[in-house]
């Protein structure tokens, strides 16, 4: 299962009034672990930035003026990229900005390369609806060291993010299927269950007539809605087995 980590800076927050992607960066995850691959690139966006995305990110017109143009990394990012998952914060904000490069050199959208596309803005406000997910907050929700986070930077941000999408997901690794069986299961698989001779502890009495006493105690709190008495009611060997 191979992830990516994504995230952008611009030159603005609109890119329907021509703002461009200044900065890329992606943090590649292979069945729950960062693998330490990454890619990074700067931009030369051909343009002005808004005084705003200056404030977040620092990155200036001087600064970008000698790096690639986006067209110029194409090629190498989406090679890095094809076939993964891409995880990111507030995915419709980069994924707009990523579909409009991608039209300008006629190479279709990020979607035509990577699937699934995973939000953990959208995922972290069904887990903690009516707080603030921001990236600042999941990180101090889930324990992630952001001190370095003096400004907006895409590599920095990916890394974090990568940190906080493990830590939200972390009861989904009993999911993760390992296609090469282990010795401990291999000796598993090994064993023959039906030679087993293996021993069968019947309830005693008392254990029975407060195992009742508990159905009762249920049945009454719950208004009639013991799931085990309405089974037994109905099929009282069917209760037994199960």
């Amino acid at each position: 299962m191979r992830q990516i980590v994504l995230d952008t800076e611009t030159t603005g927050l609109e890119v329907t009034l021509g703002h461009r992607i200044i900065e890329i960066a992606a943090v590649e995850i292979v069945n729950r672990r960062l693998t330490r691959r990454t890619f990074h690139r700067y931009i030369d966006p051909q343009r002005d930035i808004d005084p705003g995305a200056l404030e977040v990110h620092g990155l200036t017109r001087e600064f970008l003026q000698d790096k690639p143009h986006f067209g110029e990394i194409a090629a190498e990012f989406l090679e890095f990229v094809d076939g993964a998952e891409l995880i990111i914060h507030n995915a419709p904000f980069d994924v707009g900005f990523l579909d409009h490069e991608l039209s300008r050199l006629d190479r279709g959208r990020i979607n035509d390369y990577c699937r699934p596309i995973t939000d953990t803005l959208r995922m972290a406000r069904d887990l903690h609806p009516g707080k603030r997910n921001s990236l600042d907050m999941l990180c101090e929700r889930y324990e992630v060291d952001n001190s370095a986070r003096t400004l907006h930077g895409a590599l920095l941000d990916a890394e974090l993010l990568a940190e906080v999408y493990l830590a939200m997901t972390r009861g989904q690794d009993a999911l993760i299927i390992d296609l090469v069986p282990s010795r401990a299961m291999a000796s598993a698989a090994a064993v023959d269950l039906y030679a087993l001779d293996l021993p069968v502890i019947t309830a005693s009495e008392q254990e029975l007539a407060a195992h009742v006493r508990q159905l009762d105690d249920i049945d009454k709190a719950s208004k009639g809605a013991c799931l085990w008495k309405r089974l037994e009611a109905a099929e009282p060997s069917l209760a037994l087995a199960s």
